[in-house]
């Protein structure tokens, strides 16, 4: 069935009402009477629903059945990911997304070659919000992850921190990999921390180390800055039952 995303208000009662953009999709793809769909309010809560009317601009619908959505991890693993040039960073949250990410979080370093301003994250913001939407309807979620912006990678050490386990990785670290630091302890939350295409240097990883963050290897061949949260990410949902 095809999925809408509506806001968390809006999913209330035993009849909906699709405006907009989609509206616009349902539209697009020739929706009828009868026809039904999941409308999902990007927080994990869904119903199926029968288009009842089609009109200008908005499409009528009849509340059948609301349930949780079932397709979530059971693990809620953050990504959290240096600020890279191009469309590298669009790339990792819309696969992230699809993998199960439960948020996406960029973050400025040291050897940063990108370093949007304040006007520019704004824009930018918006379109990778749009980006996690467009991905979690894609890929079949009830939830929509949160992209997120810090200021600092002081601010992104002292969040990632929080989970159950938090990683860095590091490709000079040799030693210790993801698969010893996800045996250690039973988790519910990850969050996984990469550097830009420069890798971090030594200060921060010590800067990490010094957080309560672990530090272990994705490897011996080196990665690139948007395939290492990805690699690492899958490892978790792997880890953790999901594939």
């Amino acid at each position: 069935m095809t999925r809408f995303f509506v806001k968390p208000e809006a999913l209330t009662g035993d009849f909906l009402v699709l405006t907009g953009e989609n509206a616009a999709h349902a539209k697009v793809l020739r929706m009828k009477c009868g026809e039904k769909v999941i409308v999902c309010d990007g927080q994990g809560k869904e119903c199926v629903c029968t288009i009842s009317d089609v009109s200008v601009g908005q499409i009528s619908l009849v509340v059948s059945e609301q349930m949780e959505s079932t397709t979530e991890a059971a693990v809620k693993v953050s990504v959290y990911m240096a600020f890279a040039k191009g469309d590298k960073l669009e790339h990792v949250i819309q696969k992230a997304t699809e993998l199960g990410a439960f948020e996406i979080v960029a973050f400025p370093s040291a050897r940063c070659v990108s370093k949007p301003d304040g006007k520019s994250i704004s824009k930018k913001l918006e379109r990778w919000q749009k980006i996690a939407a467009a991905a979690a309807e894609q890929s079949g979620r009830g939830y929509i992850p949160e992209v997120v912006v810090l200021d600092s990678y002081g601010d992104a050490l002292a969040h990632a921190v929080k989970s159950d386990i938090s990683i860095l990785f590091y490709e000079n670290e040799r030693a210790r990999t993801l698969s010893t630091a996800l045996s250690e302890k039973p988790y519910a939350t990850v969050s996984l921390l990469t550097g830009p295409e420069g890798g971090l240097d030594a200060s921060e990883v010590q800067q990490a180390i010094n957080a309560g963050l672990q530090v272990c290897t994705l490897g011996k061949r080196i990665l690139r800055c948007e395939t290492a949260p990805l690699c690492a990410l899958s490892a978790v949902m792997y880890d953790a039952g999901e594939f």
